[in-house]
């Protein structure tokens, strides 16, 4: 089997099977059930001037999410985007992503502090409008990627979080980090955050302010939003947002 060929089919197995594990644990969420719960569902969208991107997945742990231990950590993203080539003379490229990743991890929690682990498969598609060789983050690929989340709450008002992938991708790799404090009635948490985003020839950074753990009924809500700069000198506002649910 051709390498494009054996891509296609595991993303559309990764795609049915994310599916198929939504179908299972769907049924009415639990609120303040956390010690049952077993599944987290998650999607994202995420735009700024040069990008439009959005991310759903699932997250499962068999022994719960109370316990540590083994977890699963599935997700399909997809957007589009553009840059300025240096490679083309300062031409613009425009582009268009799809990726998926299935990672197995593990869970520790410690006092105050819960880490979350990840290494697994990192599937990625990527069309360039002209067709730009100077960049080699473009066509199939299939790799690595690691991961980790940390959560940590200090005091009972306040809380620290960082998280970090890397893939053998185009050597891409993202960080974030943020801290907040408990606002209005203690019914989320808000603060600032900074974040980058790197691949091969190329930077994006971004700060800005947050809201975490923003409830209504079944759901949890996040929210985000800054200034963001890259390397082509291009800057704008950003918007983030996200949502999750137990199961």
């Amino acid at each position: 089997m051709r390498r494009g060929t054996c891509v296609t089919a595991v993303m559309t197995i990764a795609a049915v099977f994310l599916v198929c594990c939504v179908c299972v644990f769907a049924g009415p969420a639990r609120a303040d059930d956390d010690d049952e719960s077993r599944a987290i569902l998650f999607s994202g969208r995420d735009i700024w001037r040069n990008g439009v991107f959005a991310h759903g997945g699932l997250l499962f742990a068999p022994g719960g999410f109370e316990q540590d231990g083994y977890l699963l950590k599935v997700l399909i993203s997809g957007g589009l985007y553009q840059y300025l080539s240096g490679g083309l003379g300062g031409e613009r490229v425009y582009g268009a992503e799809g990726t998926i990743q299935i990672m197995p991890g593990w869970r520790i929690k410690r006092g105050d502090l819960e880490a979350k682990f990840f290494f697994g498969l990192d599937l990625e598609l990527h069309r360039l409008w002209p067709d730009d060789p100077f960049n080699t983050l473009q066509g199939r690929g299939m790799g690595l990627r690691m991961a980790v989340d940390l959560w940590y709450e200090p005091t009972p008002r306040t809380m620290a979080a960082m998280d970090a992938t890397v893939s053998s991708i185009a050597t891409n790799h993202f960080a974030r980090a943020a801290f907040g404090w408990r606002v209005i009635d203690e019914q989320f948490y808000f603060g600032p955050e900074i974040a980058y985003f790197a691949s091969d020839g190329y930077r994006h950074f971004r700060l800005g302010g947050h809201f975490t753990a923003m409830k209504t009924g079944n759901m949890e809500w996040t929210a985000a939003g800054g200034w963001a700069r890259d390397s082509d000198g291009q800057s704008s506002p950003y918007v983030r947002l996200g949502l999750m649910r137990r199961l």
